[in-house]
């Protein structure tokens, strides 16, 4: 578990030092660069479409972790459009409170124990 937290810190450094580099040099206007290369059926679009699907992946995990909850609904929305910057905080702070079991952190606490 100590291997993981210290992966997830260094996730959440790497991120969040790139993309202030990057808002900095080109601004916030992300979405119309990356559905552009969708669109536009690129090798860069193919990489976008493909990061997209985990995204969607993420956020539907993080909903079904909740039950579905209307909480677990916004965690979900967050972590399709936060990407890695909220998943790998989420789960860095969900990995001390199910006290370092990894069934616990991925099913959540009521499905780990049924």
């Amino acid at each position: 578990m100590r291997a993981f937290r210290i992966l997830l810190v260094g996730f959440i450094i790497a991120i969040i030092s790139f993309t202030g580099v990057v808002i900095s040099n080109h601004g916030w206007n992300l979405l119309p660069i990356f559905i552009g290369d969708i669109a536009a059926m690129t090798w860069p679009g193919q990489f976008n479409f493909d990061f997209l699907c985990f995204l969607i992946l993420s956020g539907l995990w993080l909903a079904w972790r909740h039950h579905f909850s209307p909480g677990g609904l916004v965690l979900g929305l967050l972590g399709l459009f936060g990407g890695i910057m909220f998943l790998a905080p989420y789960l860095l702070i969900a990995s001390f409170k199910a006290d370092g079991d990894m069934k616990i952190l991925f099913l959540g606490k009521d499905r780990a124990s049924s």
